[in-house]
């Protein structure tokens, strides 16, 4: 696994979103790339994860793709593919991007198992720092008093020591895509960085994400999944 960046800004502010609870992580980066007029700059290239790229409206999708907004100086990691198995090297290489650009702040979004199906579907916060609590509290976010984070997220806070890491978390209730649980995610997000993006257009659009982000990840566990057979055949 390496990086390779074409751009490096300064100081920027990082948000990942990973394939998690309801795609919520997926489907926010992915609205905030459209949404923020980005551009790619880079990619996590990742030689030991199945050889797959999804194709749409006639463009590649980075499995790993770094997007970024100079107007608001935000580097988006956007990951469409499971991250099973390799959780601490992604962890490693978003902190080595972290240092490299001296960032200001890693924010991950994820979603977070409800249980049952929720009518209100509510946001949550982890922060690092005290200082970037209170902000999260002016704002109405509560802390995740109670929880397991699991996935890159969860490796990320247990290995970024040097920067800043906060978390935003939405409830929901499905393994299936959930665009209301990540329309929750960029309301919280446009307060704590004041973003000034409606949220609203997702909802509008949650067909849209949901069909595409479902299916591209379907077949990249069907080619996961077949290349396991094929290792488990070999040996036996």
């Amino acid at each position: 696994m390496h990086i390779k960046l074409n751009k490096k800004p300064k100081n920027p502010i990082i948000i990942e979103g990973f394939p998690g609870f309801g795609l919520v992580g997926t489907i926010a980066s992915e609205f905030l790339i459209d949404h923020l007029k980005t551009e790619q700059i880079g990619k996590i290239i990742f030689e030991d994860m199945p050889a797959l790229v999804a194709i749409h409206e006639s463009k590649v999708v980075e499995p790993l793709g770094i997007f970024y907004s100079k107007e608001y100086n935000i580097v988006i990691l956007h990951a469409v593919t499971a991250s099973t198995g390799f959780e601490w090297e992604i962890a490693n290489n978003l902190v080595k991007i972290a240092e490299q650009l001296g960032a200001k702040e890693i924010i991950s979004l994820e979603g977070v198992g409800s249980g049952e199906k929720v009518e209100e579907t509510k946001t949550f916060h982890y922060a690092s720092l005290e200082s970037r609590r209170k902000v999260f509290k002016n704002i109405g976010v509560e802390p995740l008093k109670e929880g397991i984070i699991m996935g890159v997220t969860g490796a990320l806070l247990l290995k970024s020591e040097k920067v800043p890491v906060s978390c935003i978390f939405a409830e929901t209730h499905s393994q299936l895509p959930d665009s209301k649980a990540a329309a929750k995610i960029i309301e919280a997000l446009d307060k704590y960085l004041g973003l000034k993006v409606d949220s609203k257009p997702l909802l509008k659009q949650a067909e849209k994400f949901e069909d595409k982000l479902k299916g591209i990840i379907q077949q990249g566990h069907k080619v996961q999944e077949l290349s396991e057979q094929k290792k488990m055949s070999y040996v036996g």
